[in-house]
């Protein structure tokens, strides 16, 4: 199985992200704008936090706050679960499956190099699959 580097490499290492003191309105304006589920939360260089659409519905919607007045440092998830560059794409894959998440920020000596979403890793997964089905398919026909 590949490393999250490599899957990486091939995403690319674009990561989107909002300061804490932010309105959540321009956190989800901004994920609407770049049709995105999550956005880190950046206090200067240092990773905060992560705000999600599911925080926003959750935290925002349902109890009745308003996106304008709310700041993002007030709804962000906190601390944040990180892999590095070196796991393998199923340990991820079960690291936010155990933790019930969807977005897994990248880091490398504490810096953010990427972020992976669970489709990212789903799609890493069933491309490996089908080039192991059909190298099998190749090697019966021999």
């Amino acid at each position: 199985m590949d490393t999250v580097h490599k899957l990486l490499e091939t995403k690319g290492r674009e990561v989107w992200s909002v300061g804490p003191e932010a309105s959540v309105f321009e956190a989800i304006e901004l994920m609407a704008e770049k049709g995105c589920g999550a956005l880190l939360v950046m206090d200067g260089r240092e990773l905060a936090g992560i705000i999600s659409e599911r925080d926003y519905a959750r935290k925002v919607i349902l109890t009745g706050r308003s996106s304008r007045s709310t700041r993002v440092r007030e709804i962000m998830s906190a601390p944040v679960v990180t892999a590095d560059p070196s796991h393998k794409v199923e340990q991820c894959l079960s690291m936010m499956t155990d933790k019930r998440i969807r977005h897994l920020p990248i880091t490398d000596a504490g810096k953010v190099v990427g972020m992976v979403s669970i489709g990212d890793l789903v799609k890493a997964i069933i491309a490996e699959q089908k080039f192991l089905i059909a190298q099998l398919e190749e090697y019966i026909k021999q």
